[in-house]
């Protein structure tokens, strides 16, 4: 695995260079252990990072959970929009980069609200009454995004989505008026006033999602595999899993058979004297039509030499 790490580098950079291309992205991370002393750094907890465009999936292994790192992911990029969770290294990020408007994920307010409910069972009934606003507001703004998307007019829709995301705004400050609202609903209400104007720059763009769900997909993979075999051995081992995760959920992204392309890009590899080919047939954005459905199909099952089928 080492040794073949090399063929897929240039893969890994024209993932990055077309991720650069794009305009919006999802981004998340999740703890990813790797079994290697660091002089400086204690423990063996490092971070797994995707940042999902419409194109390309790019996973980033990095030792810190810092800004550095969606930093230099975007570098060279002048701006756009991120939808992200309420992460600091992300607020960090756009603090230095003004270029760029962070779209906070109200799957993640809801979940908060969820909480409260089941750790305060008391307030319940509150939290859940917040939790039927924000499905309102994921319904209205679904209806004016298909609209949106599909060319019709839908000046009315926008109107009632703002006048229900008005609404919510004065029912929290309402409530955090209030003297005799509980401590627990009072921080909770505090913290999504602080993040309003992430939680509310959907509203001027009505093709992007409430939610970050696309990146926290992305990552379920590797979530998945941490809890089975806990991360890398290794830090070389550590950045090829990043990168393989990278080329893998891209080609899902573009419905290429994963297992057709590896095929005909290893193969390619060896005709040319076990280096990396020619890119041009391998990256999806870059392919025609007829090449693109090839490696959408399934490969062919050839039956061993010498072996039997029963």
């Amino acid at each position: 695995m080492q040794a073949i790490a090399p063929l897929f580098e240039p893969v890994y950079e024209a993932l990055l260079d077309e991720l650069r291309a794009g305009a919006h992205w999802h981004a998340d991370e999740t703890r990813w252990e790797v079994f290697v002393d660091i002089e400086g750094k204690r423990g063996h907890r490092w971070y797994l990072w995707v940042f999902q465009s419409r194109a390309v999936a790019y996973y980033v292994l990095d030792a810190s959970r810092s800004a550095a790192v969606p930093s230099a992911v975007l570098a060279e990029v002048d701006g756009g929009t991120i939808s992200c969770d309420r992460y600091g290294a992300y607020k960090k990020f756009a603090r230095l980069h003004p270029g760029f408007t962070l779209l906070y994920c109200w799957a993640h307010q809801r979940r908060d609200l969820l909480m409260l409910a089941n750790d305060y069972p008391q307030l319940a009934p509150w939290a859940l009454a917040w939790v039927e606003c924000i499905g309102v507001l994921f319904a209205l703004h679904a209806q004016r995004r298909e609209a949106w998307l599909a060319g019709r007019e839908y000046g009315e829709l926008d109107r009632g989505l703002r006048a229900t995301v008005q609404e919510m705004a004065d029912k929290r400050e309402a409530a955090l008026a209030d003297p005799t609202l509980p401590a627990p609903a009072a921080k909770l209400l505090t913290s999504m006033r602080r993040h309003w104007a992430g939680l509310t720059a959907f509203l001027d763009r009505p093709q992007r999602a409430l939610d970050n769900n696309e990146a926290e997909r992305a990552l379920r993979p590797a979530v998945v595999g941490r809890k089975n075999f806990y991360g890398s051995g290794s830090q070389w081992s550590g950045q090829l899993a990043a990168m393989m995760f990278s080329v893998l959920m891209s080609l899902r992204l573009w419905q290429v058979n994963p297992r057709t392309w590896l095929s005909a890009y290893l193969q390619a590899c060896a005709e040319n004297a076990n280096r990396p080919p020619d890119l041009a047939g391998f990256l999806p954005w870059r392919m025609d039509a007829a090449r693109l459905a090839a490696l959408r199909s399934a490969p062919a099952f050839t039956q061993p030499p010498g072996q039997s089928l029963t």
